[in-house]
């Protein structure tokens, strides 16, 4: 697995979206894959909670018949976390500030989510240009 493309893909959306001030992907199981966080977070324990925050909402959405899971946010008086599915083993969170814009995360995530999917499961290196 390639960390420094990771690193890329968390740092390339923090550029594009205003108010991001963590992130972190982990594997389904709540294990720490990478990390770009502050001093305020613990990322281990944060891939934890996202990873059985993550399975409760996939199980939801199953059992309600609403489709596959696209994503789960959380708002607090400080901001928001979004826990987002990344293929069937590994989820991102996003953590940002009262400012930031949800919205354009969703949309900005998107393609970031296909190519920290495709780094994770070691396709990187054959997907075609511009996934």
């Amino acid at each position: 697995m390639d960390h420094q493309a990771l690193a890329r893909e968390m740092r390339g959306l923090r550029e594009q979206v205003t108010g991001i001030t963590d992130t972190v992907v982990a594997a389904a199981d709540g294990l720490l894959i990478a990390a770009d966080t502050g001093d305020s977070v613990d990322p281990e324990g944060l891939a934890a909670l996202a990873a059985a925050g993550l399975g409760l909402a996939r199980r939801t959405a199953e059992a309600t018949d609403r489709g596959a899971l696209q994503r789960t946010v959380t708002y607090g008086s400080h901001g928001c976390a979004a826990f987002y599915g990344v293929g069937d083993t590994a989820l991102m969170v996003v953590l940002g500030d009262e400012g930031m814009d949800v919205d354009r995360l969703h949309t900005a995530t998107q393609p970031t989510l296909r190519r920290i999917d495709l780094i994770l499961t070691d396709r990187a290196a054959k997907a075609p240009e511009g996934v």
